[in-house]
Formats: C-alpha cells, sequence, structure tokens
C-alpha cells in the first residue's frame, strides 16, 4: 500500500512541475540541450528551423497553427534525438497500478 501512496505521489508530483521544452537557438540542432519548464498557458513544444538556425521553446497551441513550425505535446518532446522518458514512465506507472490494484 506504501508503494501505490509513493507511485500516486511521484505522478502527481510529475505533472504539478508543468511542462518541460527544450530551448535554445543553434545551428547544430543536437547542441540543444537546455531545459526550461513552460509557464502557464504555454501547452506545446516547437521547433522551428529557418536559414539553417533551429530555435527550440514553448509555445501556446494557438502558436501551433501557423503552420511553419513543428509543435508537439509531453515534456522534452521537441528532442532532436527522441527520449522517450515520457512513454516509460506511462508504460511503467500502468503496469504497477495493473498489478495492485
Amino acid at each position: 500500500m506504501k508503494l501505490y501512496g509513493a507511485l500516486i505521489l511521484f505522478v502527481t508530483l510529475s505533472t504539478a512541475c508543468g511542462l518541460r521544452c527544450y530551448t535554445c537557438i543553434t545551428v547544430d540542432p543536437r547542441s540543444c540541450t537546455d531545459t526550461k519548464s513552460c509557464g502557464p498557458g504555454f501547452d506545446r513544444c516547437f521547433s522551428l528551423k529557418f536559414n539553417g538556425v533551429t530555435t527550440k521553446d514553448c509555445l501556446n497551441s494557438l502558436g501551433c497553427a501557423v503552420g511553419v513550425m513543428s509543435c508537439c505535446e509531453g515534456d522534452l518532446c521537441n528532442s532532436a534525438v527522441p527520449t522517450g522518458s515520457s512513454v516509460l514512465l506511462l508504460l511503467v506507472s500502468s503496469a504497477l497500478i495493473t498489478l495492485f490494484l
């Protein structure tokens, strides 16, 4: 039962921290390693490549309607290298809940 409580606390804390996105302005998208927690109202991460320069940051879903940039949902989803941490966390938490409920 304590494990179940710890799992709920962990999921709650990760949700409360909000969306995290990579943020940079660089020529080499693989060198973009800085992250930040997006503020209220920012619910997407984006990547924009223009004239060889890549820009990554947080964005509102309305800004994604422009169509020039690539938008995504989920923590650190605008990476040059797929991270998969959000998917892994979802699978592990689903498995634990299935086992203990």
